[in-house]
């Protein structure tokens, strides 16, 4: 039968030690292969190489352990640099956000208070008044003057005045049956004496249709006297 071959299990895991022992080698092979390659006596190379491996080893392991602990120092500190920088954004986010919201907060509350103010001065102001006229022929002739004015209906107060007395007195039921109006059937009524055509004719908006009505006679029998002579103040007789 065929021998078998044996092979001796290395541990898989080495020790600290170890691995010092393996790296002191490794540097003491690449040492001696460069004394070998210098001219010179092969006694003082050989006590050299035989020399070295301790010391050589252990300055190797602290110089790379420096290096390492620098490695780490500097990362450290560079972190820390890079969390203060986070910190400072973080911060300055945070306040301008602040101020943000006070601003707009501020701003709201100057709205609402100018809109409070707003409301209590229009609530402030009282409307005015309808005017009002008193239920006589003085009433009556004043409200037909403001009526006039807003149409633009030339007249005054004397001018209404004088012909109202004139034709019926101030009644402003007068009505005429004897007159050529009268005997067609269409006889003059009111305080200014006005036919029906003439009223329907000469009627003013917003008075009423009715020429028993003091203001709305007054008006379409001003309107007519206008129309044909310039103003009721231009009328002295019939008309």
């Amino acid at each position: 039968m065929p021998q078998q071959n044996r092979t001796t299990r290395l541990s898989p895991m080495l020790t600290k030690t170890h691995k010092l022992s393996l790296a002191g080698v490794a540097t003491l092979g690449a040492a001696a292969l460069a004394f070998s390659l210098v001219p010179g006596s092969s006694e003082a190379s050989a006590e050299t190489v035989s020399a070295a491996p301790v010391a050589f080893s252990s300055q190797q392991f602290t110089h790379a352990k420096t290096a390492v602990n620098g490695q780490l120092a500097s990362a450290t500190e560079q972190a820390a640099v890079d969390a203060a920088k986070k910190k400072a954004v973080d911060a300055a986010a945070a306040k301008t956000a602040a101020e943000a919201a006070a601003k707009k907060k501020a701003e709201d509350a100057r709205k609402v208070k100018e809109a409070a103010s707003r409301s209590a001065k229009r609530a402030a102001v009282k409307p005015a008044a309808a005017k009002t006229y008193a239920n006589n022929l003085d009433g009556w002739i004043r409200q037909s003057l403001d009526i006039m004015k807003k149409k633009g209906i030339p007249g005054t107060y004397d001018g209404l005045h004088r012909n109202i007395m004139r034709e019926s007195s101030g009644n402003p039921n007068a009505i005429n049956g004897w007159d050529i109006n009268a005997i067609n059937g269409v006889p003059s009524i009111g305080l200014l004496q006005v036919i029906k055509p003439t009223f329907d004719a000469y009627h003013v908006a917003g008075t009423a249709w009715s020429q028993y009505n003091p203001v709305a006679n007054i008006t379409a029998a001003a309107n007519y006297a206008a129309d044909r002579y310039g103003s009721i103040d231009n009328v002295d007789s019939a008309y």
